[in-house]
């Protein structure tokens, strides 16, 4: 294996799968199934997801709601989603930890640094609810600030297309597709890769991005046998 702690970032619209709204079960069982395979190498793995498939800040902000209220909504959505997939995942038999920067006893532990560095150690697949439990941050931010708090070899970015293009490939068929890019050249060329505060944070930490389909199966496991997929962001 390439990496031995690694940071998966999704996005609460990649849980949706096929449906307009919400979680498809099919999508968060096989995103669990292609955790397991790589969990199974001996890799230590924390996760963070967004919530846009449920409720989106931004969104409900221009629809005239107040941000930081708007905000919090969408990390109480990030929380649902981590239930999800951490059900999933126990399902195929890996034993997990979820971490919440906004208290929720109940159903989680509170974010602790040094705690969720111990559960990665034994073994635990860690997932981190709730943002950075801040108004104004996006779940990029908080995989970022995450992925450097637990010392991570990398983020990956599960996204549905398969690396970072010249434009949006959905809608310029000429785009075409980077192997590999250095942080200033993403800056250069405006390219949307991620928020500019979770970007700046992994360029000035020296922590590599590789953005890739997490839709494909298997996708995840060539990533950290070291195969080139996707696209890597670094120095």
């Amino acid at each position: 294996m390439k990496y031995k702690r690694i940071l998966l970032k999704l996005s609460g619209e990649s849980l949706m799968g096929d449906l307009q709204y919400g979680i498809d079960n099919e999508r968060v069982r096989q995103y669990a199934e292609d955790i397991k395979a790589v969990h199974d190498k001996g890799l230590e793995i924390a996760i963070v997801i967004g919530g846009g498939n449920i409720f989106r800040g931004l969104s409900a902000e221009k629809s005239g709601m107040d941000r930081a209220q708007a905000d919090y909504m969408g990390m109480l959505a990030t929380v649902i989603n981590s239930m999800a997939l951490q059900d999933a995942l126990e399902k195929v038999g890996i034993k997990t930890r979820l971490l919440s920067a906004i208290k929720m006893e109940q159903i989680c532990e509170p974010f602790v640094r040094r705690r969720a560095v111990r559960h990665l150690e034994k073994g635990r697949v860690v997932i981190f609810g709730a943002g950075t439990g801040n108004p104004y941050f996006t779940t990029d931010s908080a995989a970022a600030l995450r992925a450097i708090e637990i010392n991570a070899d990398v983020v990956l970015k599960g996204t549905r297309v398969d690396g970072i293009y010249t434009a949006d490939p959905e809608k310029d068929p000429t785009a075409t597709k980077y192997t590999e890019i250095s942080f200033k050249e993403v800056y250069a060329k405006g390219l949307n890769v991620m928020d500019m505060t979770a970007f700046t944070l992994c360029e000035e930490n020296k922590v590599p991005i590789i953005v890739f389909d997490m839709n494909k199966t298997g996708n995840f496991m060539k990533i950290a046998n070291g195969e080139e997929i996707g696209t890597l962001v670094q120095g």
